[in-house]
């Protein structure tokens, strides 16, 4: 981080109260002094917290209570056979529930007022006390507004929506199986080193369709295994109308997507998961919302300040999307109760929050360049409502399943995010090291090879906050998407489609392409933080982008896919991407380089253009001139003895041209070198883009 400006000092007084207040604030500014100005912000952020958390304490009997609220809102089966439904709908004149099990009479279930604008209705059960509404009935909840304006919606907290046909909005289905699925298998441990593979289930198929649940359990999962991943992080879940969203336009919150199957298939894809070991996030949007009215969130109660801020505050201009109105009770309600319910219902291990820097900031980010001054995170511009939620939300998650993992998708580098609650901190667990891809995207845009500068690279890999944790990534989905380029079409371009056959001599820019592609993925796997994520068939070179159907390209399927039969053809060059991939992640599993700590860099030499650096008892050495090989290299260390090679890039099974001898010794010398007190030699040659790693 950039030195910040300095705002003017708080009082010792000031100073020594919030020091009071806050437990271990004193933890903080001592790992960053430079935030000691701000002292009174965290003061301000935590004593709201706190004070948000008694109320909930005082008025609905806790956060375990408070945030259980699926249990009593929407449509719940009673032990006689009656319902009982609730909705929060305070702009509202009229409620009513209509479905087939009425023929769609829209006024002869009326609900009955409360207080705060809650509405409740007891259906009683059949004379034959069996159900009068069954399992898959469909279902609205029908809405007088104040003007007299009769709305059919979709129950926020539904459990199921699905679209028939051509039709294009979706229905409420209502979902109460006689014989739900049942959990076979315990939460995995917490990964010590966090290895994720994004993942989207419908386009996880080499077929040009959306693919199942079903299909991801059994045929993608036993690859993620295989590739040494420990967690999946899975995209576009909570249900969306508009398939090219990629999930973040959701409309049922509560609802897992539809067009992949049922609820009790999601819930077997996560256990079957969980028995494997992996560890599962749910991509969470709680940034915003759809505008869709008819079956989303928006205009619910016939008003456009439901679950969203009034006028222009609650829309966001760039994403064309709705903006929850933090500070309401029934919001908070709405949102923490979702995420205990993604935890509890279908057993996923934490989160991964999208959009948090729209979150935290009044302005969204939009137009921020975010340059580092402290300034930029405290002060008028920062959305408290939002971070108090976050810390709410991050306190229940933790609190519920201490093992849980919570990752924040932020861009502006917000200080503390990522330090504990008790410190004033927002209590993630990781932030997304987002700077790395946009520097990788750079130097393959706008350099030339010979012109990368290894100091850049390396600032940018290790440039984060000293102890609070990075996902570190070389690309993810966004890279993939229409209009951007994946690494590997950066590197390789249109050569993919005709050289990548083992049958054909390597051409220049292949033979660059496939060892640049290992290279970047094991700097930035190694280097970049203390957690990895790549993107569902990234990991071999991924040929094409990600473009999901729609009217500009005649709602094609062809580009919404996974070509991983790519790999198990023996006769392409994808197994060799794929097969580093696979053993740079189980060495990560074997010496745990993630949760060491930070490297050390020891040289970044431009002229060379080689990057050396040790990190949990491995020397990394990185070549990366585009036609200069070394003979005796020597490289610094501080561990003496005896190395040998775990690691190659230029290993004849991942594409390499075998210019090491695996079975050489090294043995390091009490020599100094690069500030270290030992080195090694390095013979007979550390070829041109080689990446040998020893231990």
């Amino acid at each position: 981080m950039a030195a910040p400006v300095a705002r003017g000092e708080c009082s010792e007084a000031a100073l020594a109260a919030a020091l009071a207040d806050v437990p271990e604030l004193a933890r903080l500014l001592e790992l960053d002094p430079y935030l000691k100005p701000f002292a009174l912000d965290f003061q301000r952020r935590y004593k709201k917290f706190n004070e948000t958390l008694n109320n909930i304490g005082e008025n609905e009997g806790g956060i375990d209570k408070f945030s259980r609220g699926y249990e009593s809102f929407g449509v719940h089966r009673c032990a006689d056979g009656g319902l009982y439904c609730k909705e929060w709908a305070p702009g509202a004149e009229g409620v009513f529930l209509t479905g087939d099990f009425n023929d769609w009479n829209p006024f002869s279930y009326p609900y009955k007022k409360l207080d705060y604008g809650k509405w409740e209705l007891y259906i009683p059960p059949k004379q034959n006390k069996s159900q009068l509404v069954p399992h898959g009935s469909k279902l609205k909840v029908v809405i007088r507004s104040k003007s007299g304006e009769i709305l059919y919606r979709i129950s926020p907290w539904a459990k199921y929506v699905t679209r028939e046909g051509e039709n294009v909005n979706y229905d409420w289905t209502h979902w109460d199986p006689e014989h739900p699925y049942k959990f076979k298998h315990s939460r995995p441990k917490k990964p010590r080193g966090v290895r994720i593979y994004e993942s989207h289930v419908g386009i996880s198929s080499y077929e040009g369709k959306i693919a199942s649940y079903k299909h991801f359990t059994y045929n993608v999962l036993p690859r993620i295994k295989d590739l040494g991943y420990n967690c999946i992080q899975m995209m576009a879940i909570m249900e969306h109308a508009y398939y090219a969203s990629f999930g973040y336009q959701i409309t049922s919150f509560f609802a897992a997507s539809s067009r992949y199957g049922t609820p009790e298939e999601l819930k077997e894809l996560v256990d079957t998961a969980h028995s494997m070991g992996i560890t599962v996030l749910l991509d969470v949007v709680h940034s915003h919302a759809s505008k869709n009215s008819e079956d989303g969130l928006n205009m619910f109660d016939g008003t456009d300040s439901c679950y969203f801020h009034s006028g222009p505050r609650g829309n966001h201009d760039l994403w064309d999307s709705r903006l929850f109105i933090y500070s309401s009770w029934e919001v908070l309600r709405f949102l923490l109760s979702n995420i205990r319910w993604w935890l509890e219902e279908y057993g996923f291990d934490g989160f991964r929050f999208d959009g948090v820097t729209s979150m935290l900031y009044h302005h969204h980010g939009m137009g921020q360049a975010f340059s580092g001054d402290y300034h930029e995170y405290f002060g008028l511009q920062v959305d408290e409502d939002a971070l108090i939620y976050l810390m709410l939300a991050n306190h229940l998650v933790h609190t519920l399943y201490p093992n849980s993992i919570t990752i924040a998708e932020d861009v502006s580098g917000m200080p503390a995010l990522c330090s504990p609650i008790s410190q004033g901190g927002v209590g993630f667990d990781y932030r997304l090291a987002m700077a790395i891809p946009d520097k990788w995207i750079q130097l393959l845009k706008e350099f030339k090879d010979e012109d990368w500068n290894m100091g850049n690279i390396v600032y940018t890999l290790t440039n984060r906050r000293y102890l609070e944790k990075c996902i570190a990534y070389a690309e993810s989905h966004d890279q993939a998407l229409v209009g951007d380029k994946t690494l590997a079409f950066w590197l390789m371009d249109a050569e993919m489609y005709t050289n990548m056959s083992v049958l054909t001599p390597f051409t220049p820019v292949i033979d660059r392409g496939i060892q640049l592609h290992k290279m970047i993925r094991l700097i930035t796997h190694a280097l970049g933080g203390e957690g990895y994520l790549n993107f569902m068939g990234n990991e071999f070179g991924h040929p094409e982008w990600l473009d999901f159907p729609r009217k500009g390209n005649n709602e094609s399927y062809h580009y919404a896919r996974r070509q991983f039969h790519l790999t198990d053809d023996d006769l392409l060059r994808y197994k060799f991407l794929n097969n580093f991939d696979r053993d740079m992640n189980k060495l990560e599993e074997r010496c745990g380089w993630l949760s060491a700590p930070q490297a050390f860099v020891s040289e970044k030499h431009e002229g060379n253009k080689i990057i050396a650096f040790e990190r949990a008892g491995l020397v990394f050495i990185f070549n990366f001139h585009p036609s200069k090989s070394y003979t005796d290299y020597r490289v610094g260390t501080t561990l003496p003895g005896k190395f040998r090679i775990v690691l190659d890039t230029d290993a004849a099974e991942y594409g390499g041209h075998q210019r090491l001898d695996h079975s050489t010794e090294f043995f390091s010398q009490p020599f100094k070198h690069n500030e270290r007190p030992c080195s090694l030699l390095l013979h007979p040659d550390l070829g041109t883009d080689q990446c040998p790693t020893f231990c």
